[in-house]
């Protein structure tokens, strides 16, 4: 009793809670409240992950992420920047599809090349890529939907920083960062390098664009790791990672390396036309208009995989068709026509388009494939399970 009043102890117990807190660091309770914010539970109701494109029918660049494009000097980084760009505006190019119906906007913030150089490739490749090959796709630039910008005579202190302020006012869904190594001054500087890794992943996040990182590899021949500690903060943060790799005879090649989601096991290969435009690789494309026959036979069509061959007739293959389009077609649901030819080239070592295509019709007659056309006439193929049996052991 104090004062003639009785306190009972419930009372008590509350003051003494209370109390208990007086001195406490009220910012733990506000990081306490932040952390609760961010607590994910199987009912969390999240937006669904968007992607921008499709490579051989496995969705690829998320909104929302950093996905990274790596390899050597000269080895078609730009080229693939240029081809995603021009993807923006068109339905496809070569094995890779827009998934959106509607064209979209692009960021490009060029902090290596000349100025001449950015513009040279903006109207002489991007653009005549946009147009089908020709030049008058010029007439398509739309400055409200492509945003270039070359930052290279600016200090690596102010890039960052307009690049932030530029992808809040222009809120692209695109953005081409070439190259992430000049927002820092020392690649090899880890705080830095964490630090502009935190701030893009924020950025992509905060305007739900994609921004795709451009960064060598390291120089070694041998050595295939991003360069500096940059590079291991985008590797470990970025949700896809893509390798270009140049070969002697200027055949570019884009594989998928590392993923968090959709694995892509075929790569991309192209090559570049006279007019500096990539366009497919094949061995017709390659050897220009000159008919297969005069090729060199033996340095330029290896044998084909016998794995895949049943007998020869008249010194002509016929193929273990059940096989080579089981083995093409595993793990997917379905193909587009280009990538599965792409896909059956490759593994069957086949160099011929009328070798290919006589093994897709014999598919399609025995009932081993399904065709399915879609609404803007594009061909998929898918396996007829109830008529194969894909497990037989690939070395058989």
């Amino acid at each position: 009793m104090a004062n003639g009043l009785t306190i009972d102890g419930a009372a008590i117990s509350a003051i003494n809670a209370e109390l208990s807190h007086a001195g406490e660091d009220t910012l733990r309770r506000e990081l306490l409240a932040k952390l609760e914010s961010r607590r994910i539970t199987p009912d969390t109701e999240l937006p669904q992950m968007e992607f921008l494109f499709r490579m051989f029918c496995k969705p690829c660049f998320p909104r929302g992420e950093l996905v990274a494009v790596t390899g050597k000097a000269k080895s078609g980084k730009t080229f693939i920047s240029s081809i995603l760009m021009s993807l923006c505006f068109r339905s496809e190019v070569l094995s890779i599809r827009r998934i959106s119906q509607d064209s979209l906007r692009v960021f490009w913030f060029d902090t290596e090349q000349s100025e001449e150089s950015t513009q040279d490739i903006l109207k002489h490749r991007i653009m005549p890529m946009i147009s089908g090959g020709s030049l008058p796709g010029l007439m398509t630039y739309d400055q409200d939907q492509f945003h270039v910008f070359n930052v290279r005579a600016d200090f690596w202190q102010e890039r960052l920083p307009m690049l932030e302020a530029a992808l809040y006012e222009y809120k692209p869904d695109l953005v081409i960062l070439d190259g992430i190594r000049d927002l820092v001054n020392d690649i090899n500087d880890g705080v830095m390098a964490q630090n502009v890794i935190e701030r893009l992943m924020h950025l992509a996040s905060d305007v739900r664009c994609c921004i795709v990182c451009v960064l060598h590899q390291n120089k070694s021949a041998e050595d295939k790791n991003l360069r500096g500690w940059i590079g291991t903060e985008l590797k470990n943060k970025a949700f896809e990672v893509y390798e270009c790799v140049k070969d002697e005879n200027r055949i570019f090649t884009l594989s998928q390396t590392d993923t968090r989601k959709y694995d892509i096991v075929d790569k991309l290969q192209y090559i570049v036309d006279a007019n500096g435009i990539p366009m497919p690789y094949s061995i017709e494309n390659y050897f220009g208009q000159k008919p297969v026959s005069q090729v060199n036979q033996n340095e330029y069509r290896p044998p084909i995989n016998y794995i895949y061959v049943e007998r020869y007739e008249d010194s002509h293959p016929v193929m273990r068709l059940e096989k080579l389009f089981g083995d093409a077609l595993s793990g997917v649901d379905c193909m587009e026509q280009y990538a599965l030819r792409s896909r059956i080239m490759e593994i069957a070592q086949i160099t011929t388009n009328g070798l290919f295509y006589r093994c897709l019709n014999d598919a399609l007659m025995a009932g081993i494939i399904v065709l399915t056309i879609d609404g803007a006439n594009r061909r998929f193929y898918r396996l007829n399970k109830q008529s194969i049996d894909t497990t037989s052991p690939s070395g058989e």
